[in-house]
């Protein structure tokens, strides 16, 4: 009976020693590994989440994000039908007409503010409106003329947030002064801004307009092109512009003393005409515009980073493998382990000391102090300076790698699958002559030089 137990126990101990074992015990660690940071990944976002709600709270408190639409004249009509009594009926829609031409000057004034570690990018602009309105389309329209109300017509300018206006509205009309009042009598086109009684008739005489409005904003700045001919010049000292919308800039310059930018967009490169009657039409997926874009977002970054985390653990229990293999080494399973976290301890480094000193220098000082952590820790187990070296080397060489790509974000994935074949290359290179078969017994005959396998 004793000579089956201790044959047993010899088989048992083959299997811990062997090869296959070993890998097979790594990637169940490597699995388990995977649930630390899946926890970072919750933890990067949670931050971004508090990030953003910060952001919110303060551009709520000076201006949102800013659409200017317009200007657009509305002018209300009356509709008649016959009752089932035979009574007319007699209700009030509105036509809207959009002007020939409007050039619009944004001078735009960036305004950083802080709260805590956080930061919020708002602005200022200053924008100038002009252009001119045709004639009314009573024909086109197809209205009875005597229906037509035209001491009602009215003048409107879209702000989607109001909040944001610092200033009166100057405003002129046909080289007459307005006064603006917010609210619109109807959202059929706009439904949020400013508006004006204007003096019009159905005549087909060309009428001037110009405003000039002071506005606060946060995020983006954006415009509706309503002009049969729209041109927009905006310019500023935010040196990270991002142009966004239906239409890009047709020319645009920008420099580290700020940006400048021209868009010219027709009416037949939209989707609606330049006058209709009541809810015709959706005018608002035609704008464009800019947004002030941060680029230190320190957690888009660490995100990015964190998508790494797997062959990182991957690389590196291969080359702790490898060195077992090719030097006679015996690592612990636990020890694997602890190097694991090590490298997930990395991200959360990363997180923390990037919301206080930036991105790179984070980097930097997270990178360094993880690399002279898990070699030491490999110095003390295997107490062989060529493997210690060679893990050094490996881990150093890995980080300076990602930093690489992540500043190359177009080239990103290139430089990704170029890295992973130079690394699967080498690793074939450096066991080509492993007799695997062979391996358990010569780690058998070696000396112990962790805590023992097995």
């Amino acid at each position: 009976m004793q000579p089956a137990i201790d044959a047993f126990k010899e088989a048992g101990r083959r299997i811990g020693r062997s090869a296959t074992f070993k890998l097979i015990t790594i990637a169940i660690l490597i699995l388990l590994l995977l649930i630390p940071s899946a926890m970072v990944n919750s933890l990067i976002r949670e931050r971004e989440y508090r990030k953003n709600d910060v952001v919110r709270e303060i551009s709520d408190k000076w201006g949102g994000s800013q659409v200017v639409t317009g200007p657009v004249i509305t002018v209300p009509y009356h509709k008649h039908k016959e009752g089932e009594k035979g009574q007319i009926i007699t209700w009030t829609e509105y036509f809207h007409m959009l002007p020939d031409t409007v050039d619009i000057r944004s001078e735009i004034t960036p305004n950083v503010r802080y709260r805590g570690i956080y930061e919020a990018v708002l602005y200022h602009t200053k924008l100038t409106l002009k252009g001119t309105f045709p004639g009314a389309p009573v024909k086109d329209l197809r209205i009875p003329p005597e229906d037509i109300q035209w001491a009602g017509a009215y003048i409107s300018l879209g702000v989607s947030d109001m909040r944001g206006i610092t200033d009166r509205i100057e405003a002129a009309f046909g080289g007459q002064a307005l006064s603006m009042e917010p609210g619109l009598e109807t959202a059929d086109v706009i439904e949020s801004g400013v508006s004006s009684g204007i003096p019009l008739d159905g005549s087909d005489t060309e009428r001037t307009f110009h405003f000039a409005v002071s506005l606060n904003g946060s995020s983006f700045l954006r415009f509706v092109p309503v002009g049969k001919t729209t041109t927009v010049f905006a310019k500023s000292a935010w040196k990270d512009p991002s142009f966004d919308g239906a239409f890009l800039p047709v020319s645009r310059s920008i420099t580290d003393s700020g940006f400048s930018a021209n868009w010219k967009v027709l009416h037949l490169n939209r989707n609606y005409p330049q006058h209709w009657k009541g809810k015709g039409h959706d005018i608002m997926p035609s704008m464009f515009g800019m947004s002030l874009f941060s680029p230190v977002d320190v957690y888009q970054k660490t995100t990015r980073t964190s998508k790494y985390a797997l062959m990182f653990i991957v690389f590196t229990f291969i080359a702790f493998f490898v060195a077992e293999v090719m030097n006679r080494l015996r690592v612990h399973p636990v020890q694997y382990l602890f190097i694991g976290l090590g490298i997930i301890v990395f991200y959360t480094l990363l997180l923390s000391i990037s919301e206080h000193a930036g991105f790179g220098a984070a980097y930097l000082i997270s990178a360094t102090g993880v690399i002279g952590l898990i070699t030491g820790y490999a110095k003390a187990i295997v107490r062989n300076r060529r493997v210690t070296l060679m893990v050094g080397g490996i881990l150093a060489a890995l980080y300076a790698y990602l930093y690489i790509v992540l500043q190359l974000v177009d080239y990103a994935l290139l430089m990704g699958s170029v890295g992973l074949f130079l690394v699967l290359a080498a690793v074939m290179y450096l066991t080509r002559k492993i007799d695997w078969y062979g391996a358990a017994g010569r780690a058998e005959a070696s000396p112990v030089t962790g805590v023992s396998f097995g």
